[in-house]
């Protein structure tokens, strides 16, 4: 009769341990949902309920389409548009960056990377001012552009691109050499269905920011109808004076949506993101 196997103490403790803290982080995600489909006067009851007593749709119908004040509709699309274009710029020009660092020889390469890394130690509030300079300069206040290009070089995404090549074998690139092959189509062909996982993830890290981005939309942006989504829910607040809870929190559930489905669907390529071992060089 075959016997089973004890669990140990300290796999139990962290059972229970993520457990716990899996409660901590859903059950206000879960209170959020459900208060989006609250009245107002359900909200502001002085008796707690999770569920809600009379489910209603009508906090999504003002927030979305019966506010002209704050369209977040309008500023919905505005945070999809900036935050996919920054994505694929980035993708774009990280992996050729990170080609060039890791896999092409050329004068200064090592100095020029390393200053690279060295510019990630001035946080970025320093450039706020010379930056919007330059987009004003280039008139690009209200427009687009001035979200979607200041972020399309990410160091970081660099620094991670670079490292996951690194751990690909060169030996790839001279056998492909040797077959004719130039570097681009080595770039195309070779590497970049190598790399698919941290792309994966610089993309998702891009997006993310990009979609939360707060203080620089704050400042380019001054025309209510070219707000993002996340610093137009300030505004949504201020509206309804703090008052309206119910539709401060379906702005802010809405807001929740599209990245959340973003992880939903990469988090294979996030939890690999987590040990890069595979790419990067001991």
């Amino acid at each position: 009769m075959p016997t089973l196997k004890k669990k140990p103490i300290s796999k139990i403790f962290s059972f229970i341990f993520l457990l716990f803290m899996a409660f901590i982080w859903i059950v206000p995600l879960l209170y959020t949902t459900l208060s989006t489909f609250k009245s107002e006067a359900d909200i502001q009851s002085s008796a707690f309920t999770i569920l809600p007593i009379n489910w209603v749709i009508g906090n999504y119908q003002d927030v979305l389409f019966e506010n002209t004040s704050a369209p977040v509709a309008k500023w919905f699309i505005n945070s999809l548009i900036i935050s996919v274009s920054q994505t694929v710029l980035v993708l774009v020009l990280v992996s050729l960056a990170g080609y060039g660092y890791s896999r092409m020889k050329f004068k200064g390469r090592d100095a020029i990377f390393a200053f690279l890394m060295a510019t990630m130690m001035f946080p970025g509030v320093v450039n706020l001012i010379p930056l919007y300079k330059i987009i004003d300069t280039f008139g690009w206040v209200n427009n687009y552009l001035a979200a979607i290009v200041p972020g399309t070089v990410g160091v970081f995404s660099i620094f991670l691109v670079r490292q996951f090549m690194q751990g690909i074998p060169k030996d790839f690139d001279e056998s492909a050499r040797v077959d004719g092959a130039s570097d681009f189509q080595i770039f195309t062909k070779l590497i970049l269905p190598l790399i698919r996982p941290v792309l994966t993830v610089v993309a998702l890290f891009t997006f993310t920011g990009s979609w939360n981005d707060f203080l620089w939309p704050s400042i380019v942006f001054n025309e209510v109808e070219k707000l993002p989504l996340t610093p137009g829910l300030q505004l949504l607040q201020g509206i309804y004076g703090g008052l309206e809870v119910a539709h401060s929190l379906t702005g802010a559930l809405i807001a929740m949506v599209p990245t959340f489905i973003l992880y939903l669907f990469t988090q294979k390529y996030f939890m690999e993101s987590l040990s890069l071992s595979s790419g990067v060089k001991g």
